[in-house]
């Protein structure tokens, strides 16, 4: 969680944004760094996502216009797709897929607590590691 002066911010997956409040330069500032550091700044966002993010940084201190900050959280959304990492992405289709199956055929058999397997992450994260790591068979 960041604070900065006296609000709390919660994130938005890894990105320090809070979606009730406008968010600041310095937080734009660190997303577009993250954006530049994974490389998908210049190759997922159009040319009018990245101008739209630069002018902000660069005019504006705060932003008070509502369209605008619809506008930056639809560009930050679009970066939050991009910059999860690989595994996450995984665990979050292929491990939670996998995982909605376990648990459907643990409650086939009767096994009651069976029913929260299916919304647990840390299921569908083994789902996952276990999906990623399985070799071929000798």
């Amino acid at each position: 969680m960041l604070i900065i002066g006296c609000i709390k911010l919660k994130p938005i997956n890894n990105l320090q944004i809070n979606p009730s409040k406008a968010p600041t330069k310095a937080q734009l500032l660190k997303i577009k760094c993250k954006a530049l550091r994974a490389g998908v700044w210049f190759k997922a966002l159009p040319r009018i996502d990245r101008a739209l993010f630069d002018v902000t940084i660069k005019v504006l201190d705060t932003i008070c216009s509502a369209q605008l900050v619809k506008s930056i959280f639809a560009v930050v959304g679009k970066l939050e797709g991009l910059l999860e990492s690989k595994f996450v992405r995984c665990a979050r289709t292929v491990g939670q897929s996998i995982a909605e199956k376990a648990s459907a055929l643990a409650q086939s058999w009767g096994n009651a607590a069976a029913r929260g397997w299916s919304t647990d992450r840390s299921f569908a994260l083994y789902f996952a590691a276990m999906q990623v790591n399985k070799g071929a068979a000798f």
